[in-house]
């Protein structure tokens, strides 16, 4: 049914694109973190529960269409930690490698044991991935029509998060209780400031595709999305976040060359002096702005980038013993969200201090600690399924679902970027925008899967 506003007509938004949208605002208030003992888990997970009875229930089936290959490797991945959940007797258990000192911890007869050394941390990453559960089955009801409403919704979610962490650098207290998140740290929704950098490096990635949807006010809307890539910029130096320094030079590059034709087409309609005069202007302000962050002390990303060596790094430090334990426990793994307890047990003395270690800050490696074999095999699905499809877009003519699509795999690309050096997927909100992403990039151009 379609809505009459003056002369203007306008779609009735979807039951999808509603409790999608209503979804994201959950995730937006509630989903910046990732430990299992915060307050944000318990609402974030029923309203994804909630959404995804919804949207079978009263939801027209016949407008989804889930890309294939997303699906299979989403239920691959709830399959997988499942598994581990199941008991084993003895003998069986017995075999796997890395049980000796649970076995020796038991005197008498053995009890049957899940693959798992936490089942609670394995049945909490289980329950961690109905987020993406439900914001696959919405996406894929979404109508085609609504898609740039979606973009809208994520760079909103996007600039909230920055204009919170704009109020947390100015000194304000802007306490989430929702999320574990850091006093005096600039993190916006997030509990921490890697994601928070990631998510913004996000948007000058997102903005500028959003800009070019609309021709007729392409003009403003690239001065605004340009805008908004600078303010997300500064953001990040203050976040003391050096990957997130990374994945937003990555991102506002990539953003910047799908929009490129955009522009050129305005400069043209402008003299080449005042067209050379706009680019050096914008050129200029840019460093300048980074120069006076610097200048200033409130480029903490650089300053740590610059003061803080790999040695002292507690990441480099640990990677060696992380290393080690992944082939002690090859080739079936600890069990997924058990690298807390895993670590434990192998922490070397001189790596003990008051704070603890609770992941590898390198995803690809807890993903094969965790999951051992298989874990690494579905992760390799998962990464060469990216490279394919995205190789398919890329080549492609350039059309709005391609365009989609190639948004779909940068954003997968910085996300994979920034999982090298810490954990963002596990995060609910950054969950969403992953599955977001991956069904932009395997839909077909013409909206079919």
């Amino acid at each position: 049914m379609l809505l009459r506003h003056g002369s203007a007509r306008c779609e009735r938004p979807s039951l999808f694109f509603g409790v999608l949208s209503i979804l994201m605002v959950v995730l937006c208030v509630a989903g910046g973190a990732s430990r299992p003992d915060v307050l944000g888990q318990a609402p974030v997970r029923m309203a994804a529960g909630l959404a995804l009875c919804v949207a079978f229930l009263f939801g027209d089936h016949r407008q989804i269409d889930v890309p294939k290959p997303v699906l299979f490797l989403l239920l691959a991945a709830i399959a997988l930690p499942l598994l581990q959940l199941l008991p084993l007797s003895p003998a069986l258990w017995s075999g796997l490698a890395g049980r000796e000192p649970f076995r020796q911890a038991v005197t008498g007869d053995q009890p049957w044991r899940s693959l798992s050394i936490e089942p609670g941390a394995t049945v909490n990453a289980a329950a961690s991935l109905l987020i993406p559960a439900a914001v696959l089955a919405l996406i894929s009801g979404v109508r085609p029509t609504e898609m740039p409403r979606v973009i809208v919704i994520v760079l909103t979610v996007i600039a909230i998060s920055a204009i919170i962490g704009l109020m947390q650098l100015s000194g304000m207290d802007v306490t989430n209780p929702f999320v574990n998140d850091t006093p005096g740290a600039v993190s916006g929704l997030f509990a921490n400031r890697n994601h928070f950098a990631l998510f913004l490096a996000l948007g000058c990635l997102i903005a500028p595709v959003w800009a070019s949807q609309n021709r007729r006010q392409a003009s403003w809307r690239i001065a605004f999305a340009l805008g908004l890539a600078v303010f997300f910029l500064m953001l990040i130096l203050a976040s003391g976040s050096r990957a997130g320094l990374l994945a937003g030079v990555i991102g506002t590059l990539i953003g910047l060359g799908m929009i490129r034709k955009e522009v050129y087409r305005i400069l043209r309609q402008v003299p080449p002096w005042v067209a050379g005069a706009i680019v050096a202007a914008v050129l200029i302000g840019v460093a300048t702005l980074i120069w006076l962050a610097i200048a200033s002390d409130r480029a903490a990303s650089v300053d740590r980038a610059v003061a803080l060596s790999s040695s002292e790094d507690m990441r480099t430090r640990a990677l060696p013993t992380v290393m080690s334990m992944i082939g002690t426990y090859l080739p079936f793994g600890t069990g997924f969200g058990s690298f807390d307890t895993a670590f434990r047990i192998h922490e070397p003395f001189a790596l003990l201090k008051l704070t603890y270690f609770n992941h590898a800050h390198n995803d690809f490696l807890e993903i094969v600690l965790d999951g051992g074999v298989p874990g690494a095999i579905l992760l390799a699905a998962g990464l060469g399924w990216w490279m394919f499809a995205s190789a398919r877009v890329w080549r492609g003519p350039r059309d709005d679902g391609a365009m989609l699509g190639r948004l779909g795999s940068a954003v997968l690309l910085l996300i994979i970027i920034a999982s090298a050096f810490d954990y963002p997927a596990r995060t609910p909100l950054m969950m969403s925008i992953i599955v977001l992403a991956a069904f932009w990039l395997g839909r077909r151009p013409t909206g079919r899967a």
